[in-house]
Formats: C-alpha cells, structure tokens, sequence
C-alpha cells in the first residue's frame, strides 16, 4: 500500500509511552487519478483529417462519343498555377483572351477578388444566374506545386464556384506563363 508517513523517529530522552505516526492511505487517490487519465484519453476526439470532396467521372462511362458542353468565352475564367505561389489568370479562350492574362497570388485580395468580380459580371449579363454560372478551369504546369493546387480548390470553395475543372496545360498556357516570367 502507498502510504504518507510523517513525523520523524525517536528524539532521546525520556521513554514516554509511544505514540504512533499518522498515516494516509493514499491508494484510493493512485485509483482515482488512474481512473480519470483513463475516461479523459478514451472520451477526447483527436484530430480528425480534413478532406475536400471531388467529383469525378466514372470509370465505365465512355466519354468520347459525347460533346462537351458549349460555354460562352466571357463565362469562362482560366487559372493557370505558375511557380513561387504566383499563377496566370484570363478570360475567354487561350489564343484570344477577352481580359488578361494577369499575374496573381493566392488569397482574397488576388485571385479570389477576380474570380467574385468574374461573378458577378456573369450574373449581371445571364437570364438565370442559378443555371448560368461562371465556369473555371485550373490548370497546373510543372513547375507549381501541390499546394497550389489545394490553395485553388480552397478559392473555389470559398467562393462557392459551383462549376470548375482541373484540365491539362496547353504549350500556349505554358508560354504565358513564360512571358510573364513564372515557369
């Protein structure tokens, strides 16, 4: 048994009758403190990951015979991620953008200002914003990494872009990037 002992042994002097040293029994507390390490590791939540859903075609569905759908240039905005956390943005097609292309960072006074610019210029010009919405293509090069891909889906999200696409660079994506000194 855990005991506390105090008081110390004999002084000398006299012989008196002897009296004995208090003690506590201290294994119901070593119980007690077992117990609550015990419910605390067993009832905390740890961690949990954190994860971003995406939605991906099937596997068996044979997308070569249909075609894709027709989006108008000026709803279509382009982010092509470049290296040192800086990406390319345009509007319309690649060979002739309606706007662009401009340099940004990640974040809301970069690229997430101009995606809720783009927005709210497509809701203002459509009869049915609701089926009508802007629709983003990303597009990684080599040279950016994975969290500047993560860091984009986020934008996408916060900003409640219901219709963006991970597509593959083009070699004109790839010089754009070039010329604006970021591959």
């Amino acid at each position: 048994m855990a005991e506390l002992n105090t008081g110390g042994g004999d002084k000398g002097g006299k012989v008196r009758s002897k009296k004995s040293n208090p003690g506590v029994d201290l294994t119901a507390m070593v119980d007690l403190a077992f117990l609550l390490i015990t419910f605390f590791i067993l009832t905390t939540t740890l961690s949990k990951p954190q994860s971003m859903d995406l939605a991906l075609p099937d596997k068996d569905q044979d997308i070569k015979d249909e075609k894709p759908p027709e989006t108008p240039a000026w709803r279509t905005l382009t982010v092509v991620l470049g290296k040192n956390n800086k990406l390319v943005y345009y509007i319309g097609q690649t060979k002739e953008p309606l706007k662009g292309p401009l340099v940004e960072n990640y974040g809301g006074k970069g690229i997430r200002k101009a995606i809720l610019a783009q927005q709210q210029e497509v809701k203002a010009r459509v009869a049915d914003p609701e089926k009508e919405t802007l629709t983003v293509l990303i597009k990684a090069s080599k040279s950016s990494n994975y969290k500047n891909l993560v860091d984009i889906l986020d934008e996408m999200a916060i900003t409640k872009t219901k219709v963006y696409a991970i597509v593959d660079t083009t070699p004109e994506d790839l010089k754009m990037l070039e010329d604006k000194g970021i591959k």
